[in-house]
């Protein structure tokens, strides 16, 4: 059974950090796409960063980009999420998925797998 486990969410302040981790397990995804949604009540999930598979290119949204990197583990099955100069805006339940393409993926419905997401709350 393929699943995906986030982690590394929880309460900071705006300003501060946090580091997110996707572990992988059921299968291995060396040769797959990956990426970070998050979501907020009442909005649609929306990509933050995706990963091609071999961790040679990115893509990030532009609300995020200079603040948070994504990159994957030495075995390619974890992937990470660090998220610098957090910002109230920032606050949501993020969610690690993986794709059936090499190349970064940047719809949900590009996505065959997900997690069950990790919250996020940054305080003003």
């Amino acid at each position: 059974q393929v699943q995906l486990v986030e982690s590394g969410g929880g309460l900071v302040q705006a300003g501060g950090s946090l580091r997110l981790s996707c572990e992988a397990s059921g299968r291995t995804f060396t040769n797959n796409a990956m990426g970070w949604f998050r979501q907020t009540p009442g909005k649609e999930r929306e990509i933050v960063a995706a990963i091609n598979w071999s961790g040679g290119s990115t893509y990030y949204a532009d609300s995020v980009k200079g603040r948070f990197t994504i990159s994957r583990g030495n075995a390619k099955n974890t992937v990470y999420l660090q998220m610098n100069s957090l910002k109230p805006e920032d606050t949501a339940v993020y969610y690690c998925a993986a794709a059936e393409r090499l190349r970064p993926v940047v719809v949900r419905e590009g996505f065959n797998y997900w997690g069950q997401g990790t919250q996020v709350t940054v305080s003003s």
